[in-house]
């Protein structure tokens, strides 16, 4: 298993959690030198040891992009296997290493997400380094700032939307699920243990999974149909599709299976209320128990007979 985070990173995390608190350690996740600057629209700027380092897109900017169809791809072993050459261009919203799709499986995505620093720190130079610089980008507090301490210059002129956490925003101290439960733009299930954002400008609610967060993004573009590939879950401790030579990461999505599941059973009741149908299309995965219905549409089709001969 490789590193994740550099050791000075955990040391600036129990710093955080001792001066700061429970309530307040999570400004950990832009310290030191991270500022950011927002409007009401949820555009602004980025600001990194107090010098301009790039802008923040308003919340419609994904939706512009995006069409009918927006199929979240993990990088779940199902991600492996599948065939994405029926997803129409700006559909395929990139979830962490599905990153290595790109491009000769999905040439034109709709965005990438990624919300943990520790993929920063772990794949840089892999995936990261010469990404697009057109490709729009969801991202969370820790992660701009472990870009801006691998390349200052990274995010200028990139259009980035910001993933920020209702439950550890930025700026301001943790809150717990109930706490939520009263505002109009946020839905929260009765046994408050899941909540999801109805105007991710605002903030989403992070759930132990970046496709949780990315999902929020995407019901928010209203498409007709939300799909899933790569988000297995049940067999998250096998190795990601790109990993190789036994040089795999931890997942903790294992688990979180519990909370994952919860939010994607409330996800349902705001697709509905939306009008968005939500399919599954990896035929091992742990969304089966929230009653998504498969769609093989990304399986690839088993050799004719005259293409065997």
């Amino acid at each position: 298993m490789g590193s994740d985070r550099p050791l000075r990173r955990k040391a600036i995390k129990l710093a955080a959690t001792l001066l700061l608190g429970s309530r307040r350690a999570h400004a950990y996740d832009r310290f030191p030198g991270l500022t950011l600057r927002r409007a009401v629209d949820g555009s602004g700027e980025i600001l990194y040891r107090g010098k301009p380092a790039g802008h923040l897109l308003p919340s419609d900017a994904l939706a512009s992009r995006s069409g009918r169809v927006i199929t979240l791809v993990g990088s779940g072993p199902s991600a492996g296997q599948a065939d994405f050459s029926a997803l129409p261009p700006h559909s395929a919203l990139l979830l962490n290493g599905a990153l290595a799709l790109m491009p000769d499986r999905i040439a034109a995505p709709l965005a990438v997400a990624i919300e943990d620093d520790r993929f920063v720190y772990r794949h840089f130079d892999q995936f990261l380094k010469t990404l697009d610089p057109n490709l729009p980008c969801l991202l969370s507090v820790s992660v701009l700032r472990a870009l801006l301490e691998q390349d200052r210059g990274w995010l200028i002129n990139r259009p980035v939307l910001l993933i920020d956490n209702l439950l550890k925003p930025y700026g301001a101290g943790r809150i717990r699920i109930d706490a939520l439960a009263d505002r109009s733009d946020v839905l929260v299930n009765q046994a408050r243990t899941a909540a999801l954002s109805r105007d991710p400008v605002k903030g989403v609610v992070q759930a132990g999974s970046v496709a949780i967060s990315a999902l929020q993004f995407a019901l928010a573009c209203r498409p007709r149909q939300i799909g899933f590939i790569g988000i297995d879950i049940s067999n998250a401790g096998e190795p990601r599709f790109y990993e190789r030579g036994g040089n795999s990461a931890f997942s903790g999505i294992a688990g979180a299976e519990a909370r994952i599941l919860d939010h994607i059973r409330l996800a349902r009741l705001l697709a509905d209320e939306r009008g968005v149908a939500l399919v599954n299309h990896s035929p091992v995965s742990a969304l089966a128990k929230c009653g998504l219905p498969f769609d093989d549409a990304l399986i690839k089709s088993p050799p004719r007979p005259q293409d065997l001969s």
